[in-house]
């Protein structure tokens, strides 16, 4: 991350640099990420999430990562897909929602971000992808999965997911 002191209209701004491009923000305020929530059907017709673990902490999260200029968010989603989780397949070209967290920074500080999630109906799994040795990828029953993250709204979201996709069902039905 390149920072740059600097005033515009007497509001601090930083620059920061995310594959080889800069965009402008205003220092107060959350800033901006797209994910994807990378999902399947099993033949059981139960919905199962992948997730990966963050790179610093290795907490499990979904793939995540800043805007691209020249591409739709939806498309930024699906890109970090591909490079965090080696995971290819249909996106949803509106956000299925929204969560908040925060970002720890290489330098030990703390952004707050505002992440747009988009749903994947995973086609494909690579066994070889740009960040494998970097990250793990495992697949979760959504249930699990929300119970794995850290933040409450992406839980929540997760959580939610076989319901949205009509493929809800009762505990009660479960067991037994």
């Amino acid at each position: 991350m390149i920072e740059e002191a600097g005033s515009r209209n007497g509001e601090s701004t930083q620059t920061t640099e995310q594959n080889g491009k800069r965009a402008k923000r205003g220092a107060a305020g959350p800033r901006r990420q797209v994910g994807a929530l990378p999902f399947r059907v099993t033949e059981e017709g139960r919905i199962e999430v992948a997730l990966v673990t963050s790179r610093e902490t290795r907490r499990w999260v979904i793939p995540k990562g800043w805007p691209i200029r020249k591409l739709a968010p939806f498309e930024t989603a699906a890109r970090e897909a591909y490079e965090e989780a080696g995971l290819a397949g249909a996106m949803a070209q509106e956000p299925y929602g929204a969560y908040s967290y925060e970002k720890r920074l290489k330098s030990r500080s703390f952004v707050s971000c505002n992440v747009d999630v988009f749903l994947m109906a995973v086609a494909r799994a690579k066994k070889r992808w740009p960040e494998r040795d970097e990250r793990e990828r495992r697949w979760f029953p959504a249930e699990e999965a929300a119970q794995l993250v850290d933040e409450p709204e992406l839980s929540d979201l997760i959580a939610a997911l076989p319901e949205r996709m009509g493929l809800g069902q009762s505990r009660e039905s479960n067991e037994g």
